[in-house]
């Protein structure tokens, strides 16, 4: 894993050949890491956190970010004082490919179902 020098401002991130099956499956099998995989996704410049809105604190929105930098599904940058988030959509093809766009095309299709039935 690469690591950051104490008090500066750089993440630490799995390099690709560290990345591991389950934890990224781990870290795509929660509903909140799954909508900020998605809406990323989406965004091919990044978003920062505070674009998402998620419904919990701010320290619980922290660890799912967390949890998916650890997994190697997003890269976290510093601009500034905010962090923007980009999925690391290469790296994840290239390792497990056809998995991010499964994932991705199965989550759109729940929620679809999911709004027809509400």
């Amino acid at each position: 894993m690469t690591t950051a020098a104490p008090g500066s401002r750089v993440l630490a991130h799995p390099a690709r050949d560290e990345i591991r099956l389950e934890g990224v499956l781990h870290a795509l099998s929660d509903p909140l890491r799954l909508l900020v995989v998605r809406e990323l996704a989406g965004d091919d410049a990044g978003l920062t956190c505070s674009d998402f809105e998620l419904p919990v604190t701010k320290s619980t929105s922290t660890h799912h970010f967390r949890v998916l930098r650890e997994a190697g599904v997003i890269q976290q940058t510093y601009r500034g004082t905010a962090k923007l988030n980009a999925l690391r959509r290469a790296d994840l093809d290239a390792l497990f490919p056809g998995l991010l766009d499964s994932v991705l095309a199965a989550a759109a299709r729940q929620a679809d179902r999911l709004a027809d039935e509400g």
